[in-house]
């Protein structure tokens, strides 16, 4: 498949796929006969894998440290896992702060009129009061 074709499917440019070979987050692609990026289903799965990691909010850094782990034969599963399990928590913190935030704003929602009233009333009141003094 070639990187048109694949930056279509994901919905990554083209500059995202090379920089993701260029920095080893991605094997080396093979070329065809012209010299294009042929990739086959292992690169696929390499893109599909790096893409979802970099959606939960992994950063480049860590998921080079991530990859660079598969491909040394002497790392354990156990440093790939926690860095796993790290990203899941940031998600789930994440997850969290935006519910707080769903909730005030729906509170804020809910007694929109109430809180206007309130600062038109306080305003009225402050507008009267001031008139009274200056008189």
């Amino acid at each position: 498949m070639n990187i048109d074709k694949v930056s279509k499917k994901f919905n990554l440019s083209k500059d995202t796929l090379r920089y993701w070979e260029r920095v080893g987050l991605l094997p080396s692609v093979h070329r065809n006969a012209s010299g294009y990026r042929d990739y086959d289903q292992k690169d696929i799965n390499w893109i599909l894998y790096v893409n979802a990691l970099r959606n939960a909010g992994m950063s480049i850094e860590r998921l080079i440290e991530f990859v660079q782990s598969y491909r040394l034969e002497d790392s354990s599963n156990d440093k790939r896992k926690h860095l796993l399990i790290e990203q899941r928590q940031v998600l789930i913190d994440e997850v969290h702060e935006r519910e707080k935030t769903i909730n005030y704003l729906s509170y804020k929602i809910d007694h929109f009129e109430d809180h206007t009233l309130t600062y038109e009333n306080e305003k009225l009141a402050y507008d009267y009061n001031s008139n009274d003094k200056k008189e």
